[in-house]
Order: C-alpha cells, then sequence, then structure tokens
C-alpha cells in the first residue's frame, strides 16, 4: 500500500496534505480535555497518542492567539510560517510513528506576543518534533527489572493515571 505522501522508490514528498491537517472539533476537544502538555522556547504543545482511526501517522494544528495579534494578516503570516517549518522537517517524526505502529494528534501554539523569524520557527518546531519523538518512544520502551551495575537509575513514570 502506498502513502500519500511517498513517492516510488521510497523518497518522502514535503507536502502538508489534507489528511495530515487536524480539523476534527471532536478530536480538539478531547485533545484539550485529555492531552499531554508540554512548552520550549516558542511554542506549546497539547499532544495525546493512540486515536487508531486517524488516516495519518501524525495530525496536526497551528494556533495563534488573537490577544496577543490583533490582526489577522500577522496571525496568519505566522502560521504559514509554523506550517512550513513542520511541513521541512516531519520526516523524521513520520519515520519514527510508522517504525512503531503510533498515531498521533497534536496542537502546537505559538507563546509570546512578539512576531518571530521564520529561523525561530523553525528552531522551535525542530525541538517540538524531537520532543514527541522522545515521548512516543517512552511507551514503546521495554525496561530491563534491574538495572546494570555501575550504571545510573532511570526511572520512566507515565503522567496518565487509566493504565
Amino acid at each position: 500500500m502506498q502513502r500519500p505522501y511517498m513517492y516510488k522508490m521510497n523518497t518522502v514528498r514535503e507536502t502538508f496534505d489534507k489528511s495530515e491537517r487536524l480539523c476534527s472539533r471532536k478530536i480538539i476537544g478531547s485533545l484539550f480535555e485529555n492531552g499531554k502538555i508540554f512548552y520550549n522556547s516558542v511554542f506549546k504543545v497539547v499532544w495525546e497518542m493512540g486515536q487508531i482511526s486517524l488516516p495519518a501517522p501524525a495530525q496536526v494544528a497551528f494556533s495563534v492567539s488573537k490577544r496577543g495579534f490583533r490582526l489577522a494578516v500577522t496571525r496568519n503570516l505566522i502560521k504559514r510560517r509554523m506550517r512550513e517549518a513542520y511541513r521541512k522537517n516531519k520526516k523524521i517524526l513520520f519515520d519514527h510513528l510508522l517504525s512503531q505502529n503510533i498515531k498521533i494528534a497534536f496542537v502546537v501554539i505559538l507563546k509570546g506576543n512578539s512576531v518571530p523569524d521564520y529561523a525561530t520557527i523553525e528552531k522551535g518546531m525542530k525541538e517540538v518534533i524531537n520532543k514527541l519523538i522522545i515521548l512516543t518512544g517512552r511507551k514503546s520502551e521495554v525496561r530491563s527489572p534491574k538495572p546494570e551495575a555501575g550504571s545510573p537509575k532511570i526511572e520512566v513514570r507515565s503522567q496518565n493515571t487509566e493504565e
């Protein structure tokens, strides 16, 4: 089965298809009620994983506060830059999610009230993608019951209390 974002011979198209956009009000509402949150220097990210019905490995929405940016032109400029940075850097996230057979949905929200340049947004988006890879990788890691002698003790805790 050929995926919509793959060319023949396994070269990735850097596109942002409709199937990758998070449009469902139901899923967005669920994200804000039950999702996990993390921050970086530029963005706040609300994410949730394990929704089997998603058509793409990752669905994403971008948001810019109306309170911080009154003009729609400015908000749209920032969202265009955010989408472009995601589109250019999503390949490693998709590769990870496909290898782990995981699907996630997330919303990226801009923090602050000054217009960041593209380089700042791209750097922040790379941090978000790397953090999502780390957070989704934790669920699939198998821990040994006893750490080896001389190695530091690492404890991974889940924030989800339903498990």
